[in-house]
């Protein structure tokens, strides 16, 4: 078969694709230009001809896996801005039968919406078999206010993860009852947030063995306080640039251990610092053993909270060099994450902005500031167009590399009445890692990487099992993405789920290292990251071909600090890990 008419052939199954998916696709000479576009500007681009051959991705479509929850986002003609920043999801596993289940946030009833029927958010509980049910109204937990984010945590340690709901107006937090149904234990735990709460992160930042709650907080905004941005000669509003609106202060919620929290905000110090906070990770950024915190802000300043012990942060985004681009300018900072991608013990930074700023990848100098590396890399040309919403750091192929995976698209819909280069759907982004820097191989990804979305949150976790880590995609206004994982096949892997007893619950801030023949890799579990959304709580070892481990080791957080090395390890399963015990497996 020639080349031209093998690319004619893949033009024509990608637009049949496109067409069976019922998205804004990229047919014809579209797909092409982008095609085009894209690689012209990525360096390192992998094409099918130099890179990865096989398909590596695969979108389940609703009618396989039961899923049929959309998102509604009840756009109105006053553009009220939170239409357009939902929604988020989550993996957890909310009936501990070691099998993912998905949980997707929706709007709801506000101050400006009142959707009749009312709107739910909605629970599926994993079949074990690539099909899903929803059971939100058995479990208790469709909210019905306007959602935003969720966050999973185990915040009183019996054992099954708790439900924490971030919304425009008032977030709730549901207490897992480990009977199948939650209870909503907002006012007793005394973490209603009220305002606009964004994302939110379950962390242990005082030591004390127990999750505390960090919750962003965006702007100062309600119906009375909506703002006209557009042209007002024709009457024509689009969505508002944040910058109009006035910045906020996030919530710091110390876990009390009897299932109430106390906010310490102005008391850690957290509550100086105003912003308009989208995404948020926790990672020990400077090895010191305390939890730091790192806020993706909107048109202001970035945050990096590093926490000095004894209950108190410090704001060191400036002097870090995250919380500006290089010229000095604030950024539209959205999704955040953090690892450490070239493996040279510190965590690195990740977060994403809109078009015409570049996402950034910001190195750790080891000394508290960090420098963005996105154009050596590739990633800063490649989304200078685009705007990034959720990320996350994972090894897709299992070789022990850590590789990147971005749900893009631009808040505004009506952009490309303005400005004709950018979109306000847009393709998703696959990087693979190389150890030290990373390839673009979203061009060989599968075909959902040449349709466009709206997309929002993204979550990653294993729904089927197999040691592949997939990836859920939250779009505003339409259906979920449940991406399974088809590349790390061939690779052998480890999943590890760890339990604290001395350290807390989910074992956030533990470092796991191993080692198998040549390959030497280590990682820091940390605490939320992306956009809105909350990852399977596993954490998976990749070995590439080596058959087998020499050594897993485990260094649990404080209080603990236990350091467990652990050998004979199986391969190809998930086990349970118990602070101070040995290995179980699933």
């Amino acid at each position: 078969m020639s080349r031209q008419h093998a690319d004619r052939s893949r033009i024509c199954s990608r637009r049949k694709f496109l067409k069976l998916l019922g998205v804004t696709g990229l047919g014809g000479t579209d797909w092409l230009g982008r095609q085009t576009a894209v690689r012209g500007i990525t360096a390192g681009a992998a094409s099918p001809a130099q890179g990865p051959s096989s398909l590596l991705f695969e979108l389940v479509p609703p009618a396989e896996s039961h899923i049929t929850w959309k998102h509604v986002n009840g756009r109105s003609p006053e553009m009220y801005l939170p239409e357009t920043t939902g929604a988020g999801c989550a993996f957890l596993d909310y009936d501990n039968d070691g099998w993912m289940d998905i949980y997707l946030v929706n709007s709801g009833r506000c101050d400006f919406f009142n959707p009749d029927p009312p709107l739910r958010n909605a629970l599926y509980r994993n079949n074990r078999d690539g099909t899903f049910t929803d059971v939100t109204e058995q479990a208790g937990v469709g909210s019905g206010g306007y959602g935003q984010g969720a966050a999973v945590g185990d915040y009183d340690g019996d054992g099954w993860p708790d439900l924490y709901l971030t919304q425009y107006g008032r977030s709730i937090l549901y207490h897992n009852n480990g009977d199948g149904t939650f209870t909503d234990v907002t006012e007793k735990a005394g973490v209603g947030a009220p305002g606009w709460a964004s994302s939110a992160v379950w962390f242990d930042y005082n030591n004390d063995g127990r999750l505390d709650l960090f919750v962003c907080r965006f702007v100062d905004f309600d119906k009375s306080k909506n703002k006209f941005c557009g042209n007002k000669e024709t009457g024509d509003r689009y969505y508002c640039i944040p910058r109009v609106y006035d910045p906020m202060p996030s919530w710091l919620f110390h876990n009390n251990g009897d299932g109430t929290f106390t906010e310490v905000s102005d008391q850690s110090d957290i509550g100086k610092s105003l912003g308009k906070a989208w995404g948020v990770v926790a990672a020990d950024i400077n090895n010191d053993g305390w939890m730091d915190l790192f806020v993706g802000n909107d048109t202001v300043a970035n945050f990096l909270f590093a926490n000095r012990g004894h209950g108190k942060f410090e704001e060191i985004g400036l002097q870090a060099g995250v919380a500006y681009s290089a010229d000095g300018r604030p950024r539209s900072g959205m999704g955040v994450d953090a690892a450490d991608y070239d493996q040279d013990g510190w965590v690195d930074l990740w977060v994403s902005n809109v078009d015409q700023e570049m996402y950034s990848l910001y190195h750790n100098n080891h000394d508290e500031t960090f420098d963005d590396v996105a154009l050596q890399t590739g990633i800063g040309m490649t989304t200078r167009l685009m705007s990034g919403w959720g990320v996350k750091f994972f090894d897709y192929d299992n070789d022990g590399n850590l590789d990147l995976f971005l749900a893009n698209g631009h808040p505004d819909d009506k952009i490309e009445e303005r400005f004709s280069e950018v979109k306000y759907k847009e393709p998703l982004l696959l990087f693979r890692g190389t150890g030290k820097g990373f390839e673009n191989v979203s061009a060989v990804a599968g075909p959902v990487f040449d349709a466009r979305f709206a997309a929002r949150g993204m979550a990653i976790g294993d729904f089927n099992n197999d040691g592949a880590v997939d990836v859920l995609v939250a779009v505003n206004n339409a259906g979920p993405l449940l991406l399974k994982n088809v590349a790390a096949k061939g690779n052998h892997w480890l999943g590890l789920r760890l339990v604290g007893k001395k350290s807390n619950p989910d074992a956030i801030g533990a470092c796991i290292s191993w080692q198998a023949g040549d390959l030497k890799r280590s990682v820091m579990k940390v605490g939320g990251g992306s956009y809105l959304s909350s990852h399977d709580p596993r954490v998976v070892l990749g070995l590439g071909h080596r058959a087998k481990f020499d050594w897993v080791e485990i260094k649990w957080p404080p209080p603990s600090g236990l350091v467990q090395r652990l050998t004979d390890l199986p391969v190809d399963h998930y086990v349970t890990i118990v602070e101070g015990e040995g290995i179980r497996k699933e």
